[in-house]
């Protein structure tokens, strides 16, 4: 049942025979992802759990078990944490399931799956109001450090960039934009990781999706988890079908009252620069896995990633000398058809 090197997980499995009641279960992998965290799936008697193993010395998991009672106290479909154990980093949740969202979309399913992700999202936003003050600040510093992962990692280390003073200066300029553009929007429960790799499909439509990976939850931005969910790092979907899910929510926002006196022209701009300011931190997050944590998986999504900024960026002029920055400096370097015809 365990490796013979995996102390931890022997150790996990001797906490689970305690609080199950017994030794007859099996456990196995589920899911890792890019922390320290790992997830087995534990089932006894037809009936599967996730066993959650976090090392408390590299993970706190304080805020994973309290967001998890928010999202369930919000009447969203998160994990229900049924015993937990801080000292040893070891938790029992209840099991969403294995099919995350991007396993399953497709051209017929995404409206539904889609409309499915928007109305939770809703309900996170409108029933999350009471817990905002209970969660960390998307404040500007936090907003400039994310960015700056992107010049960091993806400029200088990625890529090899020794940008000059000037270059600088576009840069530093950019990202104050951008982080201007986050704090002028209602501030509201951001999950900060809601897209097709976190939610997970349900086969009782009625419970789609759940939600996972929430632990970083902070007070922020309106559009930050829309722009994640539609924006997706990891899929894509065509122009106009974006369009029509953008104004969908934009609608339902209106009627449940959680903006006024907002237009959708200022809605969209709201979303389109979170959109840059988001994807040039995945962007060097993904180098980062690569080069610090040995993770060279994601570095095949940074085209598609860096294409919504060339998607996006040339429609707003005060962008406009980093775009040019982009296309001079970082087009050459990147691999993928469609990022270079976007450029």
């Amino acid at each position: 049942m365990t490796h013979q090197s995996d102390r931890r997980l022997d150790k996990l499995a001797a906490w689970l025979a305690g609080q199950l009641a017994q030794t007859g279960f099996s456990i196995q992998p589920a899911s890792a992802d890019a922390s320290f965290r790992r997830y087995f799936r534990v089932t006894v008697d037809g009936t599967s759990y996730i066993a959650m193993d976090a090392p408390p010395d590299k993970e706190d998991s304080h805020p994973f078990v309290r967001i998890a009672g928010y999202l369930n106290g919000m009447q969203v479909n998160a994990p229900r944490v049924l015993a937990e154990n801080y000292a040893d980093g070891f938790f029992l949740l209840t099991d969403l399931g294995d099919r995350h969202y991007l396993s399953v979309l497709n051209e017929d399913n995404a409206a539904d799956l889609y409309t499915d992700a928007m109305q939770a999202l809703l309900r996170i936003q409108s029933g999350g109001a009471q817990y905002v003050a209970q969660l960390p600040p998307y404040d500007h510093a936090l907003l400039w450090r994310e960015m700056e992962l992107f010049r960091d990692w993806y400029l200088h280390r990625h890529l090899g960039l020794t940008l000059d003073n000037a270059q600088h200066d576009i840069l530093n300029r950019t990202w104050e934009l951008l982080a201007q553009n986050a704090l002028q929007q209602p501030v509201v429960f951001v999950h900060r990781d809601y897209h097709s790799r976190n939610l997970m499909y349900v086969k009782n439509g009625g419970d789609n999706p759940g939600i996972l990976d929430f632990q970083d939850a902070v007070a922020g931005p309106l559009t930050y988890d829309l722009v994640s969910l539609l924006r997706d790092c990891y899929i894509k979907w065509p122009a106009a079908q974006l369009a029509g899910w953008t104004r969908y929510y934009y609608d339902q926002l209106l009627a449940n009252r959680l903006v006024e006196d907002v237009s959708y022209a200022q809605f969209m701009r709201w979303f389109d620069l979170m959109g840059i300011q988001r994807h040039l931190k995945a962007s060097g997050i993904f180098a980062r896995l690569n080069y610090r944590d040995g993770k060279p998986g994601y570095l095949a999504d940074i085209p598609r990633t860096l294409g919504y900024i060339l998607d996006v960026a040339p429609a707003y002029s005060e962008l406009h000398d980093f775009v040019s920055l982009l296309r001079q400096r970082v087009v050459p370097g990147l691999s993928g058809e469609s990022v270079m015809e976007q450029a």
